[in-house]
């Protein structure tokens, strides 16, 4: 598929006379985490659940390599699925991004992937299209907390993301924090956003420690662990986490416990580093680089507590993952957050490293609480309700033509 190559799979030519539903797919094709899980794991649950809708997922393919597990998951969905095909697009996303939202060329997508009824855009902005238009938009932490966003790509978002509500017919929040913040920043009337929670997967479940234990070795972490998994940038707060850390001996902590943090790095992440050598943690505070999707189930059943005081989110996934396999939650109170987590989890002001040190204590000693309440708030939240949801949103778009 990638550098062009033909379609997968392809459309029974009477398709042509039923909905189709374009949906960028670039960020599923290029990235493990974030917004390119949350395509992949929503549109898996979307594509079989209603066969009379047409799907059309199209990315930037220049460049990425054809032995990427996301071209093996998307082959497997089209193999699995006549009622959708793939179109590579055999340009690199940097390119497709000047020329879609930069030069602002008006090239409508049908001219790359044919006709379209809806287009679906999400990752914040849209392309040119003659389409009905549905923009997910996930956050606007490039408002709420500009400080923490790279400077080039705020730039770009503070231009692109206003100018693509503009042209939205429909738009979808992950949260009703997120849902506000669009209208309280930008405007955007509550009557044409629709909040989509995502979903959690049925593998992020409590597990037993014989099936655990194995990665221990594999992926070299300690007997007794904190753990934090996401992107290493500023949003995540982990300065203030590594200072919490540092705290917790002093307040009566375990003195075996050493803090995991998992995660490829981001942006502005050298005061992370500088943290630790400052504090002289360099023997408790691990690094481990992304950890696979398949292994991370697992990870999180090993860890103590599970650590998220993020600044802002607008929801939250890896603490949703994190209860869902029974391990107790810190997390901040702020933002989505405490809309996902409930009664679940310890909120803790993120500003405050003793805050953050005292709720990690309160967590492990709540932990029997904490690990049964845990896997019944995440069941709230399914990828089958997403993806209905999601159907009732296209249909709603698209009217009662069909």
């Amino acid at each position: 598929m990638a550098g062009g190559r033909s379609a997968i799979c392809h459309l029974p030519p009477a398709a042509c006379s039923l909905m189709i539903i374009g949906v960028d797919y670039t960020a599923a094709a290029w990235q493990g985490a974030g917004i390119g899980r949350y395509t992949r794991e929503l549109l898996a649950a979307a594509i079989p659940r209603d066969r009379a809708l047409r799907y059309v997922l199209f990315y930037a393919a220049g460049g990425l390599p054809p032995e990427s597990p996301y071209l093996r998951d998307l082959a497997a969905l089209c193999a699995a699925n006549p009622n959708v095909r793939a179109r590579p697009i055999p340009i690199s996303p940097r390119l497709l991004t000047i020329i879609w939202q930069r030069l602002r060329m008006p090239i409508p997508v049908e001219a790359m992937i044919g006709r379209i009824d809806i287009l679906h855009a999400p990752d914040f902005v849209l392309p040119p299209t003659r389409a009905r238009t549905l923009l997910t938009v996930h956050d606007l932490t490039f408002m709420v907390r500009p400080e923490t966003a790279d400077a080039r790509l705020r730039r770009y978002l503070m231009a692109a993301v206003p100018r693509s509500l503009r042209r939205a017919d429909m738009v979808l929040a992950d949260s009703q924090a997120t849902r506000a913040d669009l209208g309280r920043l930008l405007g955007v009337g509550a009557g044409r956003v629709r909040v989509l929670y995502p979903g959690v997967s049925p593998r992020f479940r409590p597990l037993p420690a014989a099936a655990c234990e194995p990665l221990r070795a594999q992926l070299g972490l300690p007997d007794s662990f904190l753990l934090f998994v996401s992107t290493l940038e500023p949003r995540k707060n982990l300065v203030r986490l590594i200072e919490a850390f540092d705290r917790l001996s002093a307040m009566g902590g375990p003195p075996e416990l050493s803090l995991v943090i998992a995660g490829r790095r981001g942006w502005l992440y050298e005061e992370i580093f500088a943290a630790v050598g400052r504090l002289g943690l360099t023997e408790r505070v691990r690094f481990v680089d992304f950890i696979d999707d398949a292994h991370l189930p697992g990870v999180y059943n090993l860890a103590r507590a599970f650590v998220y005081p993020s600044l802002y989110e607008g929801f939250g996934l890896p603490a949703l993952e994190a209860m869902a396999c029974g391990t107790p939650v810190v997390t901040a109170d702020v933002s989505s957050l405490p809309e996902v987590v409930g009664d679940a989890a310890v909120l803790v002001d993120p500003l405050d490293p003793g805050a953050i040190a005292g709720g990690i204590l309160r967590a492990l000693d709540d932990a029997v609480r904490l690990r049964a309440a845990g896997p019944a708030q995440a069941r709230r939240f399914s990828w089958g309700t997403a993806a209905a949801d999601l159907i009732d949103t296209y249909r709603a778009l698209a009217g009662p033509r069909y």
